[in-house]
């Protein structure tokens, strides 16, 4: 720590600290017993002993900023923290404690925990959850404080005492090292809501600041209002919500917004809101172009930004190759030479995994060896005539880490047949990760021969003949055993041609990008011979030196060094397999003690490895080494690393001028190394430079801003004989000024040649000829792009500052992957995640990259203790880089895809999160605070006035949107029924006429014949039940009449009784007898709103109301008269009642809409008529013909099919009702084909439950004869935009059964009018007679203008593209204009507007206890502002367009499409924009094959998406990311709450509807019994 540099203390206090500092960093101590020990050790030499934990605020005090090449003291630093490649330092640790301090002081956040099923939590204690009944609120701050605030350096674990506080103090605490408590309740793991919560949502819920007239947007929390929200609700039916009680909610009150109080997810939901609301990045700029195009934020420069200022460099020049007289010409010379003048000298020593040596592969052997192998490769494979290898052709060197002898024999083999070897890692599985990709490489290269020692080749998975299956993506190989046992001996007379090195290739080594492909770097032997002679050189190497190497000897370093480079040298390799050093650490430090070894090659993982277990050996003496090479010395934090290694083992005889970083990379092999020195003064070379400069680009040695700097240490100097320069890392190759950070380019015989067959990447990487500022070449021969960034410091040494690999460009700034790791293993004593398993990738999201971390958790880690290390990951990463993450998740154990050395595999780490086959168990996504380039809200423009609009609409020549079905009075049809005024006497006529013609035929679900009623028939049962109603329930004119019938012929019988009884009938559903408790309350209230004097029904119903379920669920005493129509009186009516005044009410339509709303609509008995009649004469119906009807008789245009239409028009229906189809999917479908049927009728959930549940059995039904080729017409019933791709999978599906594809269509109605259009196609010889129809026609419009209420078409599957298809043909008699829902005035074709209706058969107003007289005159009387303002209309209260199509009807008229976008109500204003749910909605259900269903609402601006599951728990989380991802990719809108449900949550009404408000109340009051929720900061 800072204050140990400035203490003159004793090696072993010193010692004894680094390994107090160690224990602490492991987590074997906590923070109190590190301090109590360590103001202990140093109490003695301390002026004054410090107190609790020093303030976070002056780590960096005492030290001096090491500028490069300044030669200040050698710091020493305490070493915590590993991955395979990352290292925090400790001023890096103190960075981050500094930068959450500071967020702390910023302000108290609280941020709302995920919740959890139960069964999804990974949970080892159940004591770290609080009872359900300890919840408690604080309203205030009492809390002292005391806890939080001394320990803030290491909060690790929990204390017993803080497990009770309620988990939101938990979060705060994580956050701000202090117990705020905040106005929430515990954690969210149990269900059931806490009272005290709401009160928040209460107060949210009345923030009504005075009803405007106008329906102003709410505010958009994300664009950072301060002001208190204004919550107003749309003048217009939603204001029904106040006087009707909520369906199926009834009880619950409801606060200004309609939210129900009481609920833990709504005090979540406000605390998210509360956190959002904060002022966190700049807000966007102010504009906003009123076009289509929304133009999405671009990141300006930032005018303050740090610009390089520096001079432009140099290229630096390597000391001079010195070429000394004895080097051999190539590698296979030495080889020779070494192998006949000192055969005996030992070449390869292997270890076991007890650190036994296991063998020692003397020159002598390797030599022999090698030949035997290069005879059998060349003429033992294959025929004499058709060797299968030739000189130059590639094979695959497939060994395991364990046998480098086996190997390096292999490897030389090859360099002596000619061949070329590309050394693989051994696949363990068929499904290795990044396996394929190397198979890919193999294929690409030509690989027909695999290398393989023996025991690796009996490890191999093999098939059951023995044979060794082909891998995934692999090319076909055979697999040779190279071992000197199994191959022959070469005859005495052949021997290898040993050539001088040239350009041909002697290996390709294989390198993984980002994206995860493999790449072969050709290395030519002339490379490979120079390169050994330029390590020789820079290192020092001498004869018979004894180097221990730790690499993998595959690649990279640990191939130049301790396979090639040594044998050049006739150097003795100790080399330790990554399976010793995964049972002892020390492995490597006891071998060179052991050997007193000079050399030893080493990645900053082993040093640390070695740290942490250096405890338990006294005897260990490093003075033998003269040179330590790290291999991952470039990266930034490695430097920690070497500092406490030196720390610890200085005291060991390791000498600090020995440690000896490197950089180097697949193409530009060793980049720069620093030398071994004798002299120890001259101290490397450091820099600590701002993290802020870093990011834009430039270096600048940190001053000021403490907090966020890298310290780098130097890789030493250019290599010999290579030239260096850095170039600007995109774009043309410029050379970079002295301040600046670029990739380092190479110029040295010593690099790769090429990719392998890619001639387009090598001329970038291989051929790049840098250019100085006016363009000139600064040399003539190319240079090698290393893939490294940094810059070259004074003195000419080398500074790494990362990877190109690992850049991450955000928001125009650059981040390090690497550097980002480091900050979030700075976080906490590490309790609860693996150190060196965390992925940091970027994705690119919404046209900018977003940076995503993952990270392994410890099995043992509660919900609080992740979330709570999450949280401060955040924000360490936002303090220290400035940059938000975008998604953090947290992955059990074990679960990312390693690398076959274990790191961690990041390509496929990547490859699963956006699949979404990762599965987290924790995750927590942050776009409010990412994103900052969505378009600007937009502002209504003020409207422009009605003349105008008028006038602009005539110059552009474009028509008013109207239109009009064909005109009922001109029509001369034969129709007798047009001479009654009332359905009853209709009816009468028909009992006298033809009495035994039979209208109605109801199917049970076997497809058999349940009842039937014939015209006379239908006449008696209604007479009884007129009878029954005048004696048994004395009933008045008018009296209304809630009828509670089952779908069939009881309803219709008893429908007409009220008639004949001069009552008005109200057609309910019956409550569901296995649901009782939700169906119930409905038939309740409809039955009250209506004011039924009495109710109609069958036995079992009449029994069912009365049961001890129904008493439970309502008050049953309330109820009124209950009459039982099983049991009619025998005697018939004295007389009919004949009603007088046509305007009088036939039936009230009651129903509830998708927004959860009961509304009750009048249908007097000119308007039924008229209606009749209209469908009659649309839909050809005569007393010839058969209609089949499956479809809920409860409203709308289903109920008149169903009762009405049969008894006007004469045909017979088919009545199937859609609940047997549950048991039997087949039913309408067959019974269509059995009798013929060419109409039917049917809802999208029929249709749905068809196209799911027959799929598979389309051939079984062929085969049992079923027939769809005479159906004309399938008319989809639906009061919603028409839903495309399930009509046209229906079709496709049965388009083999004989459907025709154009007779699948659908209709429109609403609750002002029934029906507005209904599609009847004709088809084949009938089309060219009478009625008929043009097809329906598909549109495509473009998305985003219809956000902003307007219409664009669009090419099919241009982005942003919408399919539309026609609501249907518009029904005789009606009317159809398309007006502005805000002004009122009318619309020209093709613009976006509230449908208007005017026609016979519209309702004549809402029924409602309350009156509401103004909604009343706004719904069913509305007159336009201007243009025809005479006509009374009604508003539909959907949006849609006309569109005048080129099609002509029957009478030669062009043909006005109407398509219907969406309900009002059911529009969501977001961004100032609207948005229709289902298209958010469809997006969705795409992202993922789990997704069944989704809907989506919104809650106080928040975007709440619920999506249902199928499949297993663990996959919920996965749908987070993608989620978010495909709302903001496609809709550019921010998801606030993802909530992952079981399937059947959504609840869904009888027309197949989403009921998305019900979904709402039931999240606000916690009954989904969600298995996730994410709350998205």
């Amino acid at each position: 720590m800072a204050d140990r540099d400035t203490l003159p203390l004793p090696l072993e206090v010193r010692t004894r600290l680094a390994e107090l500092e160690l224990e602490l960093s492991e987590g074997d101590i906590t923070q109190k017993g590190y301090e109590k020990k360590r103001s202990k050790l140093i109490g003695a030499f301390l002026p004054q002993a410090p107190g609790k934990g020093m303030d976070p605020s002056v780590p960096h005090e005492r030290r001096t900023p090491v500028t490069p090449g300044s030669s200040s003291r050698y710091h020493r630093r305490r070493s915590s923290g590993s991955r395979d490649e990352r290292y925090r330092s400790d001023v890096h640790t103190e960075a981050v404690q500094a930068a959450l301090a500071k967020q702390k002081e910023r302000g108290k956040m609280a941020v709302p925990m995920p919740s959890k099923r139960r069964s999804l939590v990974v949970q080892s204690s159940m004591d770290a959850y609080t009872p359900p009944g300890e919840e408690h609120i604080g309203l205030q701050d009492t809390s002292s404080g005391s806890e939080g605030e001394g320990s803030m350096q290491g909060e690790g674990t929990p204390t017993s005492s803080q497990s009770s506080i309620n988990m939101e103090n938990w979060i705060s605490r994580a956050i701000h090292g202090s117990t705020t408590s905040s106005t929430t309740s515990s954690s969210s793991t149990q269900s059931g809501g806490s009272g005290a919560a709401s009160r928040l949502a209460d107060v949210m819920g009345q923030t009504h600041l005075g009803k405007s007239e106008n329906h102003s947007a709410p505010p958009d929390v994300t664009s950072y209002t301060t002001d208190s929200i204004q919550v107003e609700r749309p003048q217009g039916s939603t204001t029904t919500s106040r006087s009707t009680p909520k369906y199926g909610n009834a009880e619950l009150m409801e606060t200004g917004d309609g939210v129900p109080v009481g609920g833990r997810v709504s005090a979540k939901i406000q605390q998210l809101v509360n956190t959002l609301k904060r002022p966190k990045r700049p807000p966007l700029r102010e504009f906003f172009v009123d076009d289509f195009e929304e133009l999405l934020e671009v990141q300006q420069p930032d005018p303050n930004q740090p610009k390089a200022e520096g001079a432009q460099m140099l290229a630096m020049r390597g000391e001079q190759l010195g070429v000394v007289t004895n080097w051999p010409l190539s590698l296979e010379a030495a080889l020779q030479r070494w192998g006949t003048i000192s055969p005996k000298a030992p070449c390869l020593t292997t270890m076991d995994t007890n650190g036994k040596p296991l063998y020692i592969l003397t020159y002598g052997k390797l030599w022999t060896r090698s030949i035997k192998v290069a005879y059998n490769i060349l003429h033992k494979l294959g025929s004499k005539q058709e060797p299968m290898l030739r000189p130059g052709d590639r094979v695959a060197l497939v060994f395991p880490n364990n046998d480098p002898a086996a190997f390096m024999v292999a490897f030389y083999g090859c360099l002596l047949a000619e061949v070329v070897p590309v050394p693989i890692e051994v696949p363990l599985t068929r499904k290795d990760a990044g396996s394929q990709q190397i198979g890919f490489l193999l294929g690409s290269c030509g690989v027909t021969v695999a290398l393989t020692s023996d025991a690796c080749h009996k490890g191999l998975p093999k098939s059951p003949t023995g044979e060794i299956p082909q891998f995934k993506g692999w090319p076909k190989l055979l697999w040779f055993v190279s071992e000197s046992k199994h191959i022959s001996k070469p005859p005495r007379d052949w021997f290898p041609h040993i050539k001088d090195a040239n350009n041909e290739t002697a290996y390709i080594e294989y390198k993984t990008c980002k994206d995860g492909s493999v790449l072969g770097v050709t290395v030519m032997r002339i490379a490979l011979l120079t390169h050994c002679q330029a390590l020789t050189q820079s290192c020092g190497y001498t004869e018979a030196e004894t180097i221990v190497n730790v690499l993998d000897f595959k690649k990279d370093v640990g191939l130049w060094h301790g396979i090639l480079t040594s044998v050049m040298n006739m150097m003795h390799v100790i080399s330790i397999p990554y399976s010793l050093m995964k049972v002892n650490p020390l492995s490597w430090i006891q071998k060179v003690c052991q050997y007193k070894a000079k050399v030893a090659c080493v990645k900053s993982r082993d040093m640390h490895w070695a740290l942490v277990a250096h405890r338990d050996q006294r005897d260990i003496n490093l003075s033998s080494l003269r040179m330590l090479v790290v291999a991952d010395g470039a990266n930034p934090w490695s430097v920690s690393s070497c500092d406490a290694f030196l720390n610890v083992f200085q005291s060991k005889g390791l000498k600090p001028e020995v440690i000896c970083p490197c950089a180097s990379s697949p193409e530009a092999l060793t980049v720069a190394i620093r030398r071994p020195t004798d002299d120890s003064n001259q101290p490397p070379g450091r820099g600590v430079l701002s993290m802020q400069g870093l990011s834009h680009g430039v270096i600048r040695v940190d001053s000021e801003e403490k907090l966020s700097v890298l310290t780098l240490q130097d890789v030493g100097t250019v290599m010999p004989g290579a030239l260096m320069c850095v170039v600007k890392p995109d774009g043309v190759p410029q050379l970079c000024k002295t301040d600046e950070i670029g990739e380092l380019c190479v110029g040295s015989i010593a690099t790769g040649t090429s990719y392998y067959g890619l001639s387009g990447m090598t001329k970038n990487t291989f051929e790049v000829f840098p250019m100085n500022s006016v363009g000139a070449l600064i040399s003539e021969y190319p240079f090698t792009r290393t893939g490294l960034l940094g810059f070259v410091g004074p003195g000419g040494l080398c500074f790494i500052a990362g990877k190109m690999d690992g850049l991450m460009v955000v928001g125009g700034r650059r981040h390090n992957a690497d550097d980002i790791v480091a900050t979030a293993l700075a976080v906490e004593p590490m309790k609860f995640v693996y150190r060196g398993r965390i992925a940091v990738f970027s994705i690119s999201v919404l046209h900018d990259e977003r940076i995503v971390v993952v990270a392994e958790q410890r099995p043992d880690s509660t919900e609080e203790d992740s979330f709570q290390w999450m949280s401060r990951v955040l924000q360490a990463i936002d303090g220290i880089h400035q940059v938000g993450v975008y998604c953090l998740a947290l992955v059990p154990s074990n679960t990312l895809p390693k690398t076959p050395l274990g790191g961690i595999h990041l390509s496929e780490s990547k490859q699963l999160f956006l699949e979404g086959s990762l599965h987290p168990c924790n995750v927590l996504m942050c776009p409010h605070t990412c994103v900052t380039n969505l378009p600007k809200p937009r502002q209504k423009q003020p409207e422009i006035g009605p003349a105008s609009v008028m006038v602009g609409n005539l110059v552009s020549g474009k028509r008013i949107a109207q239109a009009s079905g064909r005109d009922l009075g001109q029509m001369e049809d034969n129709d007798q029924a047009r001479k009654f005024l009332f359905l009853s006497e209709v009816l009468q006529w028909r009992a006298q006429t033809t009495p035994d013609h039979v209208l109605y035929t109801l199917l049970n679900c076997r497809g058999t014949i349940a009842s039937s009623l014939t015209c006379v028939q239908l006449h008696k049962r209604a007479e009884k039940i007129a009878t029954m109603l005048a004696e048994r329930g004395h009933l008045q004119d008018g009296e209304h009449i809630a009828l509670v019938y089952p779908p069939g012929i009881d309803l219709i019988a008893a429908f007409y009784g009220c008639l004949y009884a001069g009552c008005v009938p109200i057609t309910v559903r019956p409550p569901h007898p296995q649901n009782i408790a939700t169906t119930l309350p409905t038939v309740k209230m409809i039955v009250e709103v209506s004011r039924s004097a009495c109710m109609m029904t069958t036995a079992g119903i009449c029994k069912l109301l009365r049961s001890k379920e129904a008493s439970a669920a309502v008050d049953v005493r309330s109820w009124p008269p209950v009459l039982d129509t099983d049991d009619l009186p025998r005697k018939k009516p004295p007389l009919l009642y004949k009603p007088s005044n046509p305007d009088t009410l036939a039936y009230l339509d009651f129903s509830v809409s998708t927004t959860g709303m009961l509304a009750g609509v009048k249908m007097s008995h000119t308007a039924t008529s008229a209606f009749c009649r209209s469908i009659k004469l649309q839909c050809e119906l005569y007393p010839s013909r058969e209609v089949a009807i499956c479809l809920d008789p409860y409203c709308g245009l289903g109920f008149v099919l169903w009762c009405l239409c049969s008894v006007y028009s004469g045909h017979q229906s088919i009545l199937i009702p859609p609940s047997e189809l549950e048991v039997n999917p087949a039913l309408w479908l067959l019974a269509v084909s059995q009798y013929k049927v060419r109409d039917t009728f049917c809802s999208y959930s029929v249709m749905e439950l068809c196209t799911k549940g027959l799929g598979l059995q389309t051939e079984s039904l062929k085969s049992r004869g079923l027939d769809l080729s005479r159906v004309r017409t399938c008319v989809v019933v639906a009061e919603e935009r028409p839903r495309i791709a399930l009509t046209q999978s229906f079709s496709k599906l049965f388009k083999d059964l004989g459907l025709h594809p154009r007779a699948v269509s659908t209709s429109f109605g609403c609750r002002v009018n029934l029906a507005v259009c209904l599609q009847p196609h004709r088809l084949g010889k009938l089309a060219d007679q009478g009625t008929s129809g043009p097809d329906p026609t598909t549109v495509y419009v473009d998305m985003r203008a219809l956000r902003h209420d307007r219409v664009r078409l669009v090419e099919r599957g241009s982005p942003h593209s919408l399919p539309l298809m026609e609501s249907g043909k518009i029904l005789p008699g009606v009317r159809i204009i398309i007006a502005n829902p805000e002004t009122k005035g009318p619309l020209g074709d093709s613009h976006l507007g509230e449908i208007w209706v005017c026609s016979g058969h519209n309702a004549s107003g809402y029924f409602t206890v309350y009156g509401d007289e103004a909604l009343q005159s706004d719904h069913f009387t509305s007159r336009l502002s201007f243009g025809d303002t005479q006509t009374i209309w009604a508003r539909t209260g959907y949006l849609g367009f006309l569109r005048r199509t080129e099609l002509t009807d029957a009478s030669g008229e062009r043909h006005d499409a109407l398509y219907v976008v969406g309900a009002l109500d059911e529009a969501m204003e977001l961004r100032g924009m609207r948005y229709h749910p289902i298209d958010i909605e469809t997006s969705v259900i795409r992202t993922h094959k789990s997704i069944t269903e989704c809907a989506v609402f919104t809650w106080t601006n928040l975007l709440v998406v619920v999506v249902e599951l199928d499949g297993s728990e663990q996959e919920a989380l996965d749908l987070v990311p993608l989620v978010t991802n495909v709302v903001l990719e496609e809709h550019y809108l921010i998801v606030g709450v993802v909530v992952v449900v079981d399937i059947g949550v959504i609840p869904i009404n009888s027309r197949g509807e989403k009921q998305r408000m019900h979904l709402r109340d039931g999240f606000l009051a916690d009954q989904l019994d969600p298995i996730y929720v994410a709350y998205n900061m």
